[in-house]
Order: C-alpha cells, then structure tokens, then sequence
C-alpha cells in the first residue's frame, strides 16, 4: 500500500466522521431552532388573543353595559372577540388557528374536539400547569399548539355561566339554555390553544442543512485536491527521485547528479544525507577499485 493511499485512507476517514459529526450537530441545531422560531409565533399569536380579550373588556364592555341590560352582544364576551379578530388573521394565513376550546361551552363552535379535551384535562389534572405545547398532524402537515388553561377566576363571570335563570334572557335567546351553565368559581373550564403550522420553519431549516453540508463537502474536495497535490509535489516525487537513484546507486551508477540541499524541512534534510551517504559510497568503491 502506498503512501498516498494510505494518506487519502486516513483523510477519508476523518472526513467521514467529521461530516457524520458536524451533520448530526448541525441537523439537531437547525431543527430545535425552527421549532423554537414556530413556538415565537404561536405565543405572539396567544399575546395578541389576550391583548385582544383585555381590550374588549376594559374599553368596551363598560360603554354597552346599559345596552346590554336590553339585548345581548356577544361582541363584548373577551373569547368571542378574541376569536372573531383571529378569525380575520386566519383569512390570510388558514393554517393558523385561535381557539377557546371548552368542555361545555355557551358558543358550540367553541366546543373542545377530542384532542382539545385532552389538553383541557391536563390542566384540570394539573394545576400548577400554566401552559402546555405540543405537536400534531394535521391534513397540511405538522403544527405545533401551545395552550393555556382558561380558569374562572372572576366571579363575575359566574352571572352567565352559573345556572340558566341567573343568565340575561337576552343571551338565553341567541344561544339557549342548555349549554355553557354549571361552571364554578376558580374551575378549569377550557383551554385557549393557538395552532401554527411547522411546514415553513422547517423546510427552511431543511434547505440551509443541505446547503451547509453541500458547501462542507466542497470545501473537503477542494482541501482533498489540494493536500493530494502539495503530497505530490512535496513528498512523493522527491521520494520517489531518491528511490530511483538509491537503486542506480546501489549497483555502482554515481553518473546521476547530487539533489538540491535547499530549505530545513525533512525531505531537505533526507536530500543531504542521501547526498552524503552517496559521495562516502563513491569514495569507498573508489578505494577498492583502487
């Protein structure tokens, strides 16, 4: 075997697992990052719920209190604003959902699905539980939810959702008397979850991994070529040359001249040796012969 196979060999081998290494490396990095981008978005989403559900009730309800004594507006319940205005965020991008997914909701479109009753139970099991993310699949791919327990904590709230007789008659009419009653005082009744799709964050992620391991392929090539070429001209062909004229030597041709002494490298060294050993060679053959 010789000594550039051997050479290519060993530079193989640490590329292969410098590439194994750095592609596991940089494929974990860049698919917690896309996740972590996905997370940004959908707590931004919850921020502009809550921002949405404050607004309506500090700025709004008190200025239709004295009509709603008459008619019921569902456009001052914080949930149902809050879904309506998300709603139009939705006409833009459908992949994102807002969602106030309650057991035993007053709106049935705000009725939890199976897989939101589930997250509804984890907080109602889990009180100290303040928010809860995940992952599913859906028809246009993987989302990821992050959710946040919608608990009773105003008793106020207790006026619609207690028992039918005590709920404005107003509201009976719109949404009747069956749903949305029972609730109590301090109670996990539902969840506000935001669903954003992970599609984007992570093709991206996927294309800049491709693309950082295509330009680290380039560059070993390029480095490959490059030591093969300064291998050859450095140490093989010099080697080589000594190889030759050692074997012309050894059956008595000292017509081949001496090799160049320049520089303090090794191979320069190896030259002057071989030089010397070659002069001390010719000088004792001349003595015998003499």
């Amino acid at each position: 075997m010789g000594l550039r196979l051997k050479f290519n060999l060993v530079l193989l081998a640490v590329f292969a697992c410098g590439f194994a290494v750095s592609g596991m490396i940089s494929w974990n990095l860049l698919q917690q990052n896309a996740r972590d981008e996905v997370v940004r978005n959908a707590e931004l989403l919850m921020e502009a719920a809550l921002a949405v559900r404050g607004y309506t009730v500090e700025q709004v309800k008190p200025h239709l209190d004295e009509k709603l004594a008459k008619v019921f507006l569902p456009q001052t319940v914080p949930a149902y604003a809050a879904t309506e205005t998300l709603n139009q965020v939705r006409k833009k991008y459908p992949d994102y959902s807002y969602k106030e997914a309650t057991l035993n909701p007053t709106n049935p479109r705000d009725r939890a699905v199976e897989w939101e009753t589930d997250v509804v139970n984890a907080f109602r099991n889990r009180a100290e539980l303040k928010e809860l993310n995940g992952e599913r699949a859906t028809p246009t791919g993987r989302s990821l939810f992050v959710a946040r327990p919608i608990q009773i904590s105003n008793p106020a709230c207790l006026a619609c959702h207690s028992v039918p007789e005590a709920a404005p008659a107003s509201m009976l009419k719109l949404y009747g008397s069956n749903n949305g009653f029972g609730w109590r005082h301090n109670e996990i009744v539902g969840a506000q979850v935001v669903s954003v799709p992970m599609a984007v964050p992570i093709e991206n992620a996927n294309r800049a991994f491709f693309t950082f391991m295509l330009s680290l392929a380039t560059v070993f090539i390029a480095v490959f070529v490059a030591l093969n070429v300064m291998l050859s001209w450095i140490i093989i062909r010099p080697i080589a040359s000594m190889s030759a004229a050692a074997d012309k030597v050894s059956v008595g041709d000292f017509t081949i001249p001496e090799f160049a002494e320049q520089g303090k490298d090794e191979v320069s060294v190896l030259a002057a040796s071989f030089n010397r050993m070659r002069r001390s060679l010719q000088q004792a053959m001349k003595l015998i012969e003499g």
